[in-house]
This record gives C-alpha cells, sequence and structure tokens, in this order.
C-alpha cells in the first residue's frame, strides 16, 4: 500500500520565509514529532499516521487529520 498523497500539505518551516511540503504519512510522522504545539488535533494526527503505517486507514485520513493539526498549531501555510 502506497502511503503518499496529493496535493501535498504544506507547513511552515523551521528556517523563516521557508515552506516545507509533506506528501506522505512518514513525513507527516516527522513534522508532527517536532512540533511544540500538541493539541487535540496533533494527537489525532499521530494516531492516524500509526493506523496507516499499520495499514487501518489510508494516506487521505492521514493528509487531512495533519492539515487540521497545521490549523491548530498554526503552522499550515495555503498552496500558491
Amino acid at each position: 500500500m502506497s502511503l503518499l498523497w496529493s496535493p501535498p500539505v504544506y507547513v511552515k518551516a523551521k528556517r523563516p520565509g521557508i515552506r516545507h511540503g509533506v506528501s506522505h504519512v512518514e513525513g507527516a510522522a516527522e513534522e508532527l514529532m517536532a512540533w511544540d504545539t500538541k493539541g487535540p488535533k496533533w494527537t489525532k494526527a499521530v494516531q492516524s499516521c500509526v493506523d496507516a503505517f499499520e495499514g487501518r486507514v489510508s494516506p487521505q485520513v492521514v493528509r487531512q487529520a495533519f492539515e487540521a493539526a497545521a490549523r491548530e498549531a498554526s503552522v499550515y501555510l495555503s498552496p500558491e
């Protein structure tokens, strides 16, 4: 099963002015672990990553949860 999705979810990178496009479950998991803000949507996104790795949900479910968590953490950037 492919763990990729499209279109990517864009988030703020550590360096100012840089945007990072996340388009797969592994990338989402890595980003989530690096965030300082870890609210309820973050928790749901992390669980969706685990579920995807175990084949229980599709990457698109992870994408939606990751985008919601990015908005909650104020790191979401709209696509250009």
